[in-house]
């Protein structure tokens, strides 16, 4: 059977913005207590006591592994070239057998234009390609066969190079992705590499998006 403690422990893991906060100390027990009275109390299947809930609140340890950020910060000081690009447009193409063959001709274009911004990531059902926006055009017309889903253009790129070995750090993507959602910037698309990051986001808030990830270095 389960505790107030094992609840609030389960909620706030599920919530990392609010163990972040908890853990900051920026945030009101009592107020929060209240606000979790009825879930818990659900979960518990029974009433509880906001004095209760508040306790286990206060008595609440993050995970060492969670809590431990100095390895993740050292990493995000040792970013390298943050790189931005504006006016791309990305499209949505449903996978198919023919598909990979209008990639190719795609792939020979760029290979001929290597000032264009290009990047590609394939799912199980459905392909993305992002392209610069003065090349619309060519990519539809190159696409023009396939099933796309959705078009979106007026979009900013930002690359960020990161460490070697970065992918051994636990929670380094969340803290782009944190201060981002954090700072109310939606993000459109990520593609990654081993020792590259590159986000997308509307062109309308990369000045702000820009300005989050740069602090990141500080």
């Amino acid at each position: 059977m389960r505790t107030i403690v094992q609840c609030v422990e389960e909620i706030l893991v599920n919530q990392s913005f609010l163990e972040e906060a908890l853990e900051r100390k920026i945030i009101n027990y009592s107020a929060l207590a209240e606000e979790l009275r009825a879930p818990i109390s659900e979960m518990l299947r029974k009433p509880v006591k906001v004095g209760a809930i508040m306790m286990a609140l206060r008595r609440y340890q993050t995970p060492s592994h969670i809590k431990s950020t100095s390895h993740v910060k050292k990493v995000l000081r040792q970013m390298g070239d943050i790189t931005l690009r504006s006016n791309l447009y990305a499209f949505t193409l449903k996978n198919s057998v023919s598909l990979i063959e209008s990639h190719s001709l795609l792939l020979d274009y760029v290979a001929s234009n290597p000032h264009l911004f290009y990047a590609f990531t394939r799912g199980l059902v459905e392909s993305n390609i992002m392209i610069s926006g003065s090349e619309k055009e060519k990519a539809d017309k190159i696409f023009k066969n396939e099933i796309i889903l959705s078009r979106r253009g007026n979009l900013s790129a930002i690359s960020v190079q990161l460490p070697q070995n970065n992918y051994k750090i636990a929670g380094l993507y969340y803290q782009f992705f944190k201060h981002l959602a954090w700072n109310g910037i939606a993000v459109y698309e990520v593609v990654s590499t081993s020792n590259e990051i590159t986000i997308l986001v509307e062109d309308s808030v990369i000045e702000k998006a820009f300005s989050v990830i740069k602090s990141l270095k500080s």
